[in-house]
């Protein structure tokens, strides 16, 4: 097509940049510093955590991860490339998806309620099954949904956020993600 008006297109690429290694993208937009890396939700089966790099997927494999739920926009996650990680460690099947921006307004359920009842289902079916639920610092979307699991799962609103916020200190149940 045509286009109104000349214009100028400057692209910005940093060649010398790979997404993974000591200045890849994972690294510098990886997990926060002041969050931990994860955090076991009592007897749940279920950890909440940050961003996982690399290496540290490993780690939560030997810890005995069999699934995770990203849920990171899909931005952040073709930036970093942590979802492609993920399923290159634990499979396509065992990783879901719940792509929100943390922007602590209304989530609508076609972003997060299908990984939610897939996570509730791994718990279900499987004894053996340990979920991680991660967003970018393991502290708002990730508790969202972890709640939207053990909601699914039977638990009341209040257990479910006592027993989340008990465990997870620095996790903020945002009231308009509570509420969706």
């Amino acid at each position: 097509g045509q286009f109104a008006r000349p214009f100028e297109l400057i692209v910005a690429c940093d060649v010398d940049n790979p997404l993974l290694g000591p200045r890849g993208a994972t690294r510098v937009y990886g997990p926060g510093t002041k969050t931990r890396p994860w955090t076991w939700i009592g007897d749940e089966r279920i950890a909440i955590g940050s961003v996982p790099t690399p290496e540290s997927l490993q780690v939560l494999a030997r810890e005995g991860v069999t699934h995770v739920v990203n849920c990171r926009a899909r931005l952040q996650t073709h930036f970093s490339q942590d979802l492609s990680a993920e399923r290159q460690v634990f499979g396509d099947r065992n990783v879901a998806v719940a792509p929100m921006w943390d922007h602590g307004r209304h989530q609508p359920p076609e972003k997060w309620a299908r990984a939610a009842e897939i996570a509730a289902g791994w718990l279900d079916d499987d004894p053996n099954a340990r979920v991680l639920i991660h967003c970018q610092r393991g502290r708002r979307r990730s508790l969202f949904v972890a709640y939207a699991v053990l909601r699914l799962r039977g638990r009341s609103p209040e257990l479910a956020a006592r027993e989340l916020l008990t465990h997870r200190h620095e996790a903020r149940l945002v009231p308009t993600y509570r509420k969706a």
